[in-house]
């Protein structure tokens, strides 16, 4: 176990129904946010539920905050959980949710609750059903900090934000980022959320990592090629991600490393984070996908000005 990271999956293989997670490495040190992308069944649910040690997986091993998953009842106490759906009773007031969550964790601030609640506007008597999605999510990050969780794990918890709320969002993360032994695991298909708090990236398609690293090592590792209607086709040795063809032209990603061996007439532009991530999310890429990595390990990003917290993680017990 290594005591300088905040999470670390090795080799983890899962299966869940016709779904198969395959090989899935990456990791987060101390003190970061680590965005995780990818379209809709790429395998991000699966592979938090994995890490929460809530989904058996078949081979490898996770750690998370220096201890094996699945890990001791502890360890709970320092994991907050935002899923893209409430786990709580609708019926329940707010000041009820904290009598039936209270008893689960050790260090539960009741005092920082109710400051929480006044802070992002939500009255006490308010019936959790009747929050909107904005208001649910601050809930469940009101709760993640009252029990002074080190570790967010939030899954896609802008879907369905408007600006306003998701911009609110990313400030009460940056709050909790300035305790240096915090950390963020962002799980989420809106790129432009993690433009701003992302320090590491991470992408999966198909149940495979496809790239991880820091921010600029990601977006450093590819490029976006432009061309007429007929380039990008015959291309010997380049890999083609994702192309997009229309009447007029054509638009594809490629590994930074293959870009040399495009045709001079085509167009190389540095992409963007939405870019990759909409290239690699083209049902076509899969098999584009092999062999594409950051490059080097290179030293760690400046701390983000952003990040996340939740409840509800499992960690313990079997992984089931």
């Amino acid at each position: 176990m290594d005591p300088d990271l905040a999470f670390a999956l090795r080799g983890v293989s899962a299966t869940v129904g016709q779904f198969h997670l395959r090989d899935v490495s990456f990791s987060l040190p101390l003190g970061y946010v680590m965005g995780f992308i990818g379209a809709n069944g790429a395998g991000k649910t699966t592979t938090i539920r994995c890490l929460l040690g809530m989904q058996h997986f078949e081979r490898g091993e996770i750690e998370v905050l220096g201890h094996p998953v699945p890990g001791p009842a502890g360890l709970r106490q320092d994991v907050g959980v935002v899923l893209d759906h409430t786990y709580l009773v609708g019926d329940w007031r707010l000041s009820e949710v904290e009598r039936a969550v209270r008893p689960f964790y050790d260090r539960w601030d009741s005092t920082r609750y109710h400051d929480l609640l006044g802070e992002f506007g939500l009255e006490p008597r308010a019936k959790v059903k009747d929050l909107s999605r904005g208001m649910a999510v601050k809930l469940t990050i009101a709760l993640a900090l009252s029990h002074q969780a080190r570790l967010l794990v939030f899954d896609e918890p802008t879907s369905g934000l408007d600006p306003s709320a998701r911009d609110e969002l990313i400030g009460i993360l940056g709050d909790f980022l300035i305790d240096e032994g915090h950390s963020v695991l962002f799980s989420t298909h809106i790129t432009s959320d993690l433009e701003r708090i992302g320090d590491y990236l991470t992408l999966i398609h198909g149940g495979q990592i496809v790239c991880t690293g820091t921010k600029e090592q990601v977006l450093d590792s590819y490029r976006i090629a432009r061309g007429g209607p007929d380039d990008l086709t015959g291309t010997i040795g380049a890999r083609i991600i994702g192309a997009r063809r229309t009447p007029a032209g054509v638009q594809a990603l490629v590994p930074a490393e293959d870009a040399r061996l495009l045709d001079p007439r085509v167009l190389i532009e540095a992409p963007t984070l939405e870019e990759i991530a909409v290239h690699i999310g083209a049902r076509e890429a899969k098999n584009s996908l092999t062999g594409v990595s950051a490059r080097g390990a290179g030293p760690a990003p400046q701390r983000s000005a952003a990040a996340p917290d939740a409840h509800g993680s499992t960690l313990t017990g079997g992984a089931s």
